[in-house]
């Protein structure tokens, strides 16, 4: 500034500046002298303006420091600035000559310590619990037993590695890994555009909609899990329709997810024992249902039994039911054949009695009246005939008129060709089928002779009968009259005594010498 402000001297004119000259040489002294600088402060006033630029104040107790983020810039920051949270501004100080003022052009905000970043989550935990996100009444059960899992999480980590093999060792399932960052700027927006895009699968699709959404990150400082205490991935979790269990952090880590997510697990690996039940344990107790609805059912059919035995003892036996049942029949089958002839006599003089009242002139001129209403119906019917028939015959040229010899030719060949084809089909199916059951036949038959007794016989067996029978003992054969013996061949029949080798003097062979 020196160089550019003259001391005039008492009687000497000085030079004049013009506004912008001033607010350039202020502009560029300051920047030059600070740069980027880092400001600890409060947050004040916060003004998000329509072009998506952020305006808000840095405070201590005795100043102010304006401060702006234009649109790119805020799309970067990790932690957007609230009013009353102390942070940690890093930017470059710079002017604004149209309205005389010097401002903090900010490209990253920090809170300042653990302590603001806890006072901020207090804040958004009590808005969102005012909303009622919280509440035990929202909360969706989670499915028994999903047939799809989605996973949001990093792929590279060991958390997803823990989860696919607790699945895998409890229940496998199809499991849907949606990639994101579980940590810094890109956390946020991702996880809830994972949420979204899960819950925006259609249901049967070519990517099949998850049944279940688990979110899920290992441990880590405050400062790491940060993006899942994000106001956006809270209330896409909270909007999810899809049951979704958060596991982020460890056991004593506690996000703003885990308050409105419908399940909240411990761990990653103990996400996964929510999602699914142990297979093994599943089989066991469905075979201990079984063998209970067994017993039961077998108990209950006993005690039944035994019912039913009781009280059929109780009851009367059945010729007694029907005793008078059966002695009614018969007295009214004796009085039917009287009642019977007796009717058939009352009827045979009534129409005596009505035959004496019939007279010849009487019925010839009932029939001459019926004669002449007919022929006076026949001379009425036959004009209205012929004009049927007239109106019949127009309506007939009429539709001949309209008929074309060209039409009704192609649709009879065209139904003569459908014909044909069917008949072909048919012809050819029936082919098939006889041929079908001719193989069955021959093949019944082949396996009918190789089980027959007489392919046994082609091994050099025979078959032995005696008066009928087949033989089988020796003792039957000595006591038979006579024998026949079946060979492959044929059959040889011996006498009681013809197939016997006599030892000399015609003596009776001995036992085992018969053949």
């Amino acid at each position: 500034m020196s160089d550019l402000i003259d001391d005039p001297t008492p009687g000497e004119n000085a030079h004049e500046y013009t506004v912008s000259e001033i607010s350039g040489a202020v502009k560029r002294v300051l920047e030059g002298e600070f740069g980027r600088v880092r400001v600890k402060g409060e947050v004040g006033r916060v003004f998000a303006a329509r072009s998506g630029h952020l305006y808000f104040d840095i405070k201590d107790d005795r100043n102010v420091l304006a401060a702006v983020s234009w649109k790119g810039q805020v799309a970067r920051l990790t932690v957007k600035p609230e009013e009353g949270m102390e942070v940690v501004a890093t930017g470059r100080l710079t002017t604004f000559g149209s309205q005389s003022k010097y401002q903090l052009n900010v490209e990253e905000v920090r809170p300042a310590g653990v302590g603001a970043l806890m006072a901020m989550l207090e804040k958004r935990k009590k808005a969102l619990a005012a909303e009622g996100l919280f509440e035990e009444s929202r909360k969706k059960p989670l499915p028994y037993l999903p047939e799809v899992i989605g996973v949001v999480t990093s792929p590279s980590g060991a958390v997803i590695r823990d989860i696919l093999h607790r699945l895998r060792d409890r229940f496998p399932r199809k499991v849907l890994i949606w990639p994101v960052a579980v940590q810094g700027e890109r956390c946020a927006p991702e996880v809830t555009r994972a949420i979204e895009g899960f819950n925006g699968l259609t249901p049967g699709g070519a990517l099949p909609r998850p049944d279940l959404i688990i979110v899920a990150r290992g441990g880590g400082s405050i400062e790491d899990l940060w993006g899942f205490n994000e106001e956006s991935v809270a209330r896409a979790a909270a909007a999810s329709a899809i049951p979704l269990i958060s596991a982020v952090g460890h056991e004593t880590d506690t996000t703003l997810i885990d308050y409105v997510s419908d399940r909240r697990a411990p761990t990653p690996t103990a996400a996964a024992e929510l999602a699914v039940p142990v297979r093994m344990e599943l089989m066991a107790w469905a075979d201990q249902q079984e063998a209970r609805l067994s017993r039961a059912m077998t108990e209950a059919v006993g005690r039944r039994r035994q019912r039913l035995g009781d009280v059929s003892r109780a009851l009367p036996r059945p010729e007694t039911l029907v005793a008078q049942a059966r002695q009614r029949l018969d007295w009214a089958g004796d009085r039917l054949e009287r009642a019977m002839e007796t009717g058939r006599e009352r009827r045979r003089a009534r129409l005596a009695e009505a035959a004496v009242h019939l007279r010849p002139g009487v019925l010839r001129r009932r029939v001459e009246e019926q004669g002449r209403a007919a022929a006076a119906c026949g001379r009425r019917l036959e004009p209205a005939l012929w004009r049927l028939v007239r109106e019949k015959e127009r309506a007939l040229s009429g539709t001949a008129g309209r008929l074309r010899g060209s039409v009704l030719r192609r649709d009879l060949a065209r139904q003569r060709e459908a014909f044909g084809a069917a008949v072909r089909r048919l012809a050819a199916a029936g082919r098939a089928q006889v041929a079908g059951w001719t193989d069955r036949l021959e093949g019944l038959e082949r396996l009918r002779q190789s089980l027959g007794y007489r392919e046994t016989l082609k091994r050099g067996y025979a078959v032995v009968r005696g008066e009928g029978r087949v033989v089988t003992r020796k003792e039957e054969a000595e006591a038979a009259a006579g024998l026949e013996i079946e060979f492959m061949d044929g059959r040889l029949k011996l006498g009681g005594t013809a197939g016997r080798r006599s030892k000399g003097g015609g003596e009776p062979p001995e036992q085992g010498e018969l053949f």
